[in-house]
């Protein structure tokens, strides 16, 4: 019979627990974080290779550029230094028409009186046709020099206009890495947003893989404490089955403590967590109850009114706990018991002995964690214990 309760009261606590607390089915498992945080680091990685690869391209890009506008700077040295010179020739040009222009119109002008001057100054014929013929090669020498004046301002314009088309030719060139190196900045930019994203997303599964490590190791050692204590009772029974008799644990003794509408449910202890607001381990939470501690040794706790016992079991959150429903939607919990001395279905009077306070379930030490509802609203219990 007793064997028959001890099961039942595990059964209860487990059906506790899938009513109260979400069950890993309904959650991301250990390995599936874990999963997901190598994928995001491969990712990571590949991004990073992205962005350096880009970054290179960058740098060769603005190499390109230096170099480029060095050579733009060079064109235009040698675009002016080629107008200087095309502004000398044709000067030059100039010049050597308006000479030779000036002699042709003289000698035709005066050609008659020239050669006379030139027959009678002559000693001898041969004096005078050599004479005539140094005009002629006048002449002519003017009409060469025109003509190789003229190719070299034509050489020189030709130079001018190639250096100009060069010059036009490394400026769209440098347009285009203009916008390369704008492509590649934009795509960098993307990179590095992507990975600060990826680096938020790694530390949030990072943190969500040690809380699951953290709380599977938790419930593991909940468990293993609650099956030790199974295992030390299913002893102690047996010892009991072998001496020709059972042995029960005897209820603790009633009090009625305090001057509210409930009794104290653990008089002995000092209250070290209220009602609301709070931080624990680093997080804010709201804490749905009272705390009431004792130094590290368990103490007893009673029934704040009488009522029907709901629960009476294991629960990975609650460890041993106890439940009583005292009607009209009034409902209070009693949490981290090390031992209990009621029993689900059983009725309970104001101040009686529930069990001892513990550090079993989801618990920093030894203490009892007790919890008002109204209508499945947790609400202050001060409001209750104290008139």
């Amino acid at each position: 019979m007793k064997s028959k309760k001890l099961l039942s009261l595990i059964l209860v606590g487990i059906l506790s627990v899938a009513v109260i607390q979400p069950t890993y089915a309904e959650e991301a498992t250990i390995d599936d974080v874990r999963r997901r945080v190598e994928d995001l680091e491969r990712e990571r990685s590949s991004t990073a290779s992205e962005r350096d690869s880009l970054v290179d391209q960058l740098n060769a890009l603005i190499e390109e550029e230096r170099e480029l506008q060095q050579q733009l700077e060079e064109k235009e040295q040698e675009i002016e230094v080629t107008e200087a010179e095309l502004v000398v020739a044709r000067v030059e040009e100039n010049d050597q028409h308006e000479s030779m222009t000036k002699r042709i119109r003289h000698m035709y002008e005066n050609g008659n009186i020239e050669f006379l001057e030139i027959l009678f100054q002559s000693e001898s014929i041969s004096d005078f046709l050599n004479a005539a013929e140094f005009i002629t090669k006048i002449s002519e020498y003017d009409r060469r020099m025109l003509i190789e004046f003229q190719e070299i301002v034509d050489q020189i314009a030709e130079k001018e206009a190639q250096l100009k088309e060069e010059y036009e030719e490394l400026e769209v060139l440098q347009e285009d890495l203009a916008a390369k190196h704008q492509e590649v900045e934009e795509l960098l930019e993307e990179k590095s947003a992507e990975l600060v994203e990826l680096d938020q997303e790694i530390g949030e599964n990072a943190e969500l893989l040690a809380n699951l490590i953290a709380r599977a190791e938790a419930e593991e050692q909940a468990r293993a404490e609650a099956e030790a204590l199974a295992a030390k009772e299913r002893a102690a029974r047996r010892a009991a089955e072998e001496a020709g008799g059972t042995q029960t644990a005897p209820p603790g003794p009633s009090r009625d403590h305090g001057n509210g509408t409930f009794a104290h449910p653990a008089p002995e202890g000092h209250l070290s967590s209220g009602f609301g607001w709070r931080t624990l381990n680093g997080a804010r939470q709201f804490h749905n109850g009272h705390d009431y501690a004792s130094s590290g040794r368990p103490i007893p706790a009673y029934a704040a009114e009488s009522g029907v016992v709901v629960i009476a079991g294991w629960s990975n959150s609650a460890g041993n706990w106890v439940v009583v429903n005292h009607g009209n939607g009034l409902v209070t919990k009693y949490m981290h018991f090390s031992s209990l001395s009621v029993s689900q279905g059983q009725r309970v009077e104001r101040g009686q002995f529930l069990g001892m306070t513990g550090n079993t379930g989801w618990s920093f030490g030894v203490h009892l964690h007790f919890e008002v509802r109204m209508n499945g609203r947790a609400v202050d219990p001060t409001d209750f214990l104290y008139r």
